[in-house]
């Protein structure tokens, strides 16, 4: 997130004036403003956290409507089989894609700690060689491969 933002979820004099404003205006604007200054940068985990459940729900909702589907006869046998049988194919496809995407979301999820990973251990280096070189140690102008 890009914290030169003039409206992020903090005390800044951007948004205190719109809460202001808000509160002149009409109260309710004035505290939804107020609760997101306060409650802003929960917000973006709230979502996420409440996207997953509902994800959860509804994959759970089609993988029981799947065994619970009322079954019912047109009186020709050979399209009763062969319905239940393409029902059946198209029940096993959509939980093959279901773990497929639930696997997805664990790869991205391995990336982005990856990512982290590095960038954490680039700002360490960083720091480690900052205070080496305001110690008066060695300071390596080019390095050698």
């Amino acid at each position: 997130m890009n914290q030169s933002a003039l409206l992020r979820p903090d005390w800044t004099p951007a948004t205190i004036a719109l809460m202001i404003l808000g509160f002149m205006v009409f109260w309710p604007l004035g505290l939804a403003m107020l609760a997101y200054i306060i409650f802003g940068e929960r917000l973006r985990g709230f979502k996420r956290d409440v996207n997953q459940a509902t994800d959860g729900f509804f994959a759970s909702c089609r993988r029981s409507h799947g065994r619970y589907r009322p079954h019912f006869s047109t009186g020709n046998v050979a399209f009763d089989d062969w319905r239940k049988a393409e029902l059946d194919r198209i029940e096993e496809e959509r939980r093959k894609l279901d773990e497929m995407r639930e696997e997805f979301d664990a790869y991205l999820r391995e990336l982005r700690r990856a990512k982290d990973q590095e960038e954490f251990d680039r700002f360490m280096r960083e720091r480690k060689n900052a205070r080496r070189n305001d110690n008066g140690g060695p300071v390596a102008e080019f390095q050698t491969p």
